[in-house]
């Protein structure tokens, strides 16, 4: 359980933070950029649930809890050292994506099939759902761009990986079942 008595430390004053293990790094260091992105990407995720209703909003309650997790695992490096950890560190699991892909699939079922891609927009829904979908690619780009360098949960990419496909058809769906989508004309405005 997390406690937090006092909200400002000083400890990152110089331009540093601690990761999960308690190692100091520069607070523009790879992983910091990755974790921090995914945090960014659960403030943006808020921000949609504003117009979500029902089953959306409850995936979306779903998804930011999913992006604390991953939070948690990104922000732990040394995955070979888990087992000798005093606590053991929360890693994203199958389960997440599995999850991820069931509900991709109940939504694209009733979807007409894209003959065209789609500008971002439509609903207000919809829109904020394709920010969140960018978002989430970048925090996948920094996360792959991580795992060149360092040991990073594959799960946790396939994750976000997954999720830019979820925020992709959830804004479908929010666009009428797509009816709404807005249309790329190729050339439009030559």
């Amino acid at each position: 359980m997390v406690v937090l008595n006092k909200i400002y430390t000083r400890t990152g004053d110089k331009g540093d933070t601690a990761l999960g293990n308690g190692d100091r790094v520069a607070k523009h260091d790879a992983r910091v950029e990755a974790y921090g992105t995914s945090d960014e990407l659960n403030c943006f995720v808020g921000v949609a649930r504003l117009q979500a209703e029902g089953e959306t909003d409850a995936a979306l309650s779903r998804i930011q809890n999913d992006l604390f997790d991953l939070g948690a695992d990104l922000c732990r490096p040394d995955m070979a050292k888990d087992a000798e950890a005093e606590y053991p560190p929360l890693r994203m699991n199958d389960a997440q994506v599995d999850r991820l892909e069931a509900e991709i699939d109940v939504m694209n079922a009733d979807l007409e099939p894209l003959r065209s891609f789609i500008l971002p927009g439509g609903t207000p829904l919809a829109a904020q759902l394709h920010v969140c979908r960018t978002i989430a690619r970048r925090a996948e780009r920094l996360a792959t761009a991580l795992a060149d360098h360092e040991a990073v949960n594959d799960i946790a990419v396939r994750y976000l990986n997954r999720l830019s496909d979820w925020f992709f058809v959830a804004a479908r769906v929010a666009n009428n079942g797509g009816k709404d989508d807005v249309l790329w004309v190729p050339g439009a405005n030559r």
